[in-house]
């Protein structure tokens, strides 16, 4: 599976930056996909979730307080955006720091579910941000991607394959 991180210009700016993936030679990347998917049965979520990133990159960084962390692996960054309570949504992200975000996909999370792993589509999304993070991470020890512009943005080889990485 190919991967190619891309800035999301609109939502980045003077506290963080986001980014996103496209996945193969899709037409969008999986933020866009998320809203896409999503707008219609539960448009108020999608748009606290856009104002939240648009705030994120915009007036705040990418405070803790955001985001539910750990829920990847040891060390990965990944961590679900927080949205209003009782909201439905889950969207998964790769933090690094308060600068940088790479917001990945999501689902609904059904009503009755304590673990990501009880339902596919979420499982799914997740354990594909853990890949991304993975590789990330190993070409950034290559040297082929490092952070720039004061960890705000991303430079190097960003667009990658994952097939190597471990699926769960």
């Amino acid at each position: 599976m190919r991967c190619r991180v891309v800035k999301i210009e609109q939502l980045s700016g003077c506290k963080a930056s986001v980014y996103s993936i496209i996945i193969d030679n899709g037409s969008l990347n999986l933020l866009d996909k998320f809203i896409e998917e999503n707008e219609v049965i539960h448009k108020k979520e999608v748009d606290d979730i856009v104002g939240r990133l648009y705030t994120i990159g915009k007036r705040s960084g990418a405070r803790e307080g955001f985001f539910k962390l750990f829920e990847g692996g040891i060390g990965d960054g990944v961590c679900a955006l927080y949205d209003i309570p009782r909201s439905k949504l889950r969207l998964y992200c790769i933090r690094y720091g308060s600068t940088l975000i790479i917001a990945g996909d999501g689902a609904v999370k059904p009503k009755g579910i304590r673990a990501l792993q009880e339902d596919e589509r979420l499982k799914e999304a997740n354990y594909l941000l853990r890949r991304v993070s993975k590789a990330i991470k190993d070409k950034m020890l290559l040297n082929e991607i490092k952070f720039c512009n004061n960890s705000y943005d991303f430079k190097g080889e960003l667009d990658f394959e994952i097939d190597c990485y471990e699926k769960k």
